[in-house]
């Protein structure tokens, strides 16, 4: 049975979206009331204690668009089972760090595990031995990654529902488009709580969810349609160029690289501005930019898809550079 048009599908993207809306309320009332509460600091790019662990509106709101999917999507239920199994392990040890610090080791080996299960579910539904890694491996970075970026008001989320977006942009013609468009609804559902002004925070329950997904769409286009899924590289730079690059000059520079911080690109400009708003935008409109490219390039040879891709992180890593150049934030270094 495939996933049906028309308004099946239309009011579980509805669905999805209220369950986030109303469920970033909740969250924010249960965070209020056992002090889940994130305080500024040296380390931080927010001024005001602000709730945490909204994102786990946006977990339930997907575990209901899973179940939806799997009931529409008889052949693809077992990759679609997989996603579920890793997207409660991330959200599970995410939602206990939130209350309780954890080991990075131990959130990691967990992240592991549910980077297999997405891995291992496609290969069940018979993918190619390399999309099935290379899916595990991506789930493994996007989950993390996600979390590094996840830092002021509404960008984690808001960079999540434009990749969400394009993979759309990808889909079409090829997949089934509600598992994407229900990614969108639930970040749209948590942002006004996140935006202009946090009132919650995503949490680690949040951050590392929404990075698990973003993989788990990526997998799932390429296993469907391996062509174009590359070009999903694009939506995906800004938070890929600013991570890796950040890691990378801390690792060389000998710094404890897996302790919080705030030397990525956005949170420098952040702290050197006070305006959150503005580098969220800022990384949004990147981001738009890279969804135009991504449409441009798509159905295109191979050459034209490594030319815009290439061309498009050499200028990101060029931005990152310059906008390394902003102030230090004092206390920073470990």
């Amino acid at each position: 049975m495939s996933v049906p048009g028309g308004w099946p599908a239309g009011v579980g993207v509805l669905a999805v979206f209220a369950v986030a809306c109303i469920g970033t309320w909740l969250a924010r009332r249960y965070a209020l009331a056992h002090r889940l509460i994130d305080q500024p600091g040296a380390r931080r790019s927010h001024t005001v204690a602000t709730p945490r662990g909204g994102g786990i509106a946006i977990v339930a709101a997907m575990v209901l668009a899973l179940f939806l999917d799997t009931t529409w999507m008889a052949s693809d239920r077992v990759p679609l089972a997989a996603v579920a199994i890793g997207l409660l392990l991330v959200a599970v040890v995410g939602w206990i760090d939130d209350h309780r610090p954890l080991s990075p080791w131990i959130r990691l080996a967990v992240h592991s595990v549910a980077a297999a299960c997405l891995g291992g579910g496609l290969l069940l539904s018979g993918a190619d031995e390399g999309v099935a890694l290379a899916a595990a491996i991506l789930a493994l970075v996007l989950t993390n990654v996600w979390n590094f970026m996840d830092g002021i008001d509404g960008l984690a989320a808001s960079q999540a529902l434009l990749v969400a977006l394009g993979c759309v942009v990808v889909g079409v013609g090829s997949r089934p488009l509600f598992l994407p468009l229900a990614m969108a609804a639930a970040c749209a559902g948590f942002l006004p709580y996140n935006l202009p002004r946090a009132r919650i925070f995503l949490g680690d329950v949040g951050s590392g969810a929404l990075g698990y997904l973003l993989a788990a769409l990526v997998a799932l286009q390429a296993a469907r349609a391996p062509s174009d899924a590359i070009l999903l590289l694009l939506p995906l730079s800004a938070f890929l160029i600013d991570a890796a690059l950040t890691l990378g000059r801390r690792v060389l520079h000998g710094e404890r690289w897996w302790l919080p911080h705030t030397q990525h690109a956005y949170q420098r400009w952040a702290r050197h501005c006070a305006r959150h708003m503005l580098v969220t935008s800022a990384y949004a409109a990147w981001t738009a930019v890279m969804l135009l490219n991504l449409w441009v390039a798509s159905g295109r040879g191979t050459p034209v898809k490594m030319l815009v891709l290439s061309g498009s992180f050499l200028v990101g890593a060029i931005t990152w550079t310059w906008l390394q150049r902003t102030p230090h934030p004092p206390g920073d270094r470990e």
